[in-house]
């Protein structure tokens, strides 16, 4: 009985000294697999690149920004209470109209659906406008757009980033020139609320604070040396064209192989 209790024992021990040294190799191999399989997950194959869902997903909110902004511009010009207002409702207007283009081009290439009518909460900004008037117009008119524009600002430069897609990241580079502009137009209204924006980010976020430290007052911070190349290189290239406080939209007509715009 002793060797049997003895023989059980140690294969018990056996067991768990196995089953110690495997359990980390599946546990890492799987953490291994994670970022990849995250990549590989709802994607297609094209003849432009991998689809994914992230590159869709831009495709599809591309689609409804200008189902909602573009209407949106239009009245802003229809009402005109400023002429700050109309430019801004103009600049959308023309945006809209141009990247409507590119994402049903582009939808049509890659196979994805599209909306065709604003979401609810899209609407219940074109109801809030669209009840204002006067100043509150102005305000609200300025603020929801702004505030739309700043949050599909980073998830386009995230989707530029990462997407294999050669059509997918033409239309990010497209809409980046264009929310750009746009923000650009709304700010010039001077009827934004950088500290609303700035404390609705805040709120959101729970990470700490990173960064320089903050200026001491009274203390000047030490100046710092211009970033040049060395002198025996010459450049010719030149920084973007347009003068400072406007985004350069300019781009030829897109190639419309699937007859879309008919």
């Amino acid at each position: 009985m002793r060797r049997i209790n003895g023989t059980t024992v140690l294969i018990a021990a056996i067991f768990a000294t196995t089953g110690a040294l495997v359990f980390p190799v599946w546990s890492y191999a799987d953490r291994a697999g994670t970022g990849q399989a995250n990549v590989a997950a709802g994607t297609v194959n094209t003849q432009w690149g991998p689809l994914t869902a992230t590159d869709r997903d831009l495709i599809v909110r591309v689609r409804l920004a200008g189902l909602w902004e573009l209407p949106a511009g239009q009245q802003a010009v229809e009402r005109a209470p400023s002429q700050a207002i109309k430019e801004a409702g103009d600049h959308l207007i023309v945006g809209h109209t141009d990247l409507d283009k590119r994402v049903r081009i582009i939808a049509a290439q890659l196979n994805v659906a599209l909306p065709n009518v604003p979401n609810e909460q899209q609407q219940g900004w074109l109801r809030e406008m669209s009840a204002a008037t006067g100043a509150e117009y102005e305000y609200k008119f300025a603020n929801l757009l702004r505030a739309a524009h700043g949050k599909i600002f980073p998830a386009i430069g995230a989707v530029r980033n990462t997407t294999r897609n050669t059509l997918v990241r033409q239309l990010a580079s497209d809409a980046n020139q264009t929310v750009l502009d746009h923000i650009t137009v709304l700010e010039k209204t001077g009827r934004v609320d950088f500290d609303a924006i700035a404390n609705g980010i805040a709120n959101a976020s729970t990470a700490s604070p990173t960064g320089p430290a903050a200026p001491v007052p009274g203390q000047v911070a030490p100046s710092a040396p211009a970033a040049v190349a060395s002198p025996n290189i010459g450049a010719t290239s030149r920084p973007s064209p347009g003068a400072p406080g406007t985004v350069n939209t300019g781009r030829p007509d897109p190639v419309d192989s699937n007859g879309v715009l008919g």
